[in-house]
């Protein structure tokens, strides 16, 4: 998203991320790939529940991650083994959503160009 953030202000829109992960984790994050944009914190993914986008890990797949290293609780800072499903929405300015996208599969997510193509079409 990074590459369409000044395409995006252009079209009048602001770019926000929100995410689970402690203050810590998102202030490394926004360095290590030197974002322009703004990450929220939805602590303990209050915020994706209530949109229906919090995902609880089964047991199971606790045990997954915690055989590859991947503390969850730990990057969250709470202990409930959640996270949100990658979600996007474009909102206008009257606070109406105009296009939404989000997949339960992590590596599923709408391409940059959609969203341009979404502001576009309410410009």
């Amino acid at each position: 998203m990074q590459g369409v953030v000044a395409e995006i202000e252009k079209l009048g829109a602001t770019l926000v991320a929100i995410c689970s992960q402690r203050l810590e984790f998102l202030k490394k994050m926004q360095e290590k790939h030197n974002l322009s944009f703004d990450i929220l914190r939805d602590e303990g993914n209050r915020y994706a529940e209530k949109l229906g986008l919090r995902h609880v890990f089964p047991d199971y797949l606790q045990e997954v991650y915690r055989s590859i290293k991947i503390d969850v609780p730990r990057l969250n800072g709470e202990p409930s083994w959640s996270l949100a499903m990658p979600a996007r929405y474009v909102v206008n300015k009257q606070g109406i959503v105009i296009a939404a996208d989000f997949d339960p599969d992590y590596t599923t997510r709408p391409e940059p160009e959609k969203v341009l193509a979404d502001l576009q079409s309410i410009s």
